[in-house]
């Protein structure tokens, strides 16, 4: 399962070189993993609020690759690559809509803590069959 989305690129998510800030690409990394998250069935407010989950990141890696500016149209990709049972992998690419030529690609893992910043040992059940069955048996985009 791939999930993807396309953003265009406003002032304020440039600098002063007239290009994307570094940062601004994290928000549209984030909203990659909410939404595939999302499309699996699993509410990030519901794992907070039912089931005391909370993911956070623990490991980011971005190679930046070209910069994007004002007015780019962008898609983001997003997938799982690996999950370890304790930490889950996702791979993602943002690339311009015009050309498809990548402006960075990232590999971010996260692991499940609960609300208190406690980390679990083990994935919790609802999302570790999720993320196992994704794996597995990675549905065609």
């Amino acid at each position: 399962m791939k999930h993807i989305f396309e953003q265009k690129v406003f002032y304020s998510d440039t600098d002063a070189y007239g290009v994307v800030w570094h940062g601004s690409y994290l928000r549209w990394l984030e909203m990659g993993r909410v939404g595939l998250c999302e499309m699996m069935g699993h509410s990030l407010l519901d794992l907070v609020e039912n089931h005391d989950i909370v993911m956070p990141v623990v490991s980011l890696n971005i190679k930046y690759k070209m910069s994007a500016k004002l007015d780019d149209a962008m898609i983001i990709e997003t997938e799982i690559s690996e999950f370890k049972g304790f930490t889950v992998t996702f791979k993602q690419t943002i690339r311009s809509k015009v050309n498809l030529k990548p402006y960075l690609e990232a590999e971010v893992v996260v692991v499940a803590v609960n609300n208190d910043g406690k980390l679990y040992r083990r994935m919790p059940e609802v999302l570790a069959k999720s993320f196992e069955k994704e794996v597995k048996c990675p549905a065609l985009v």
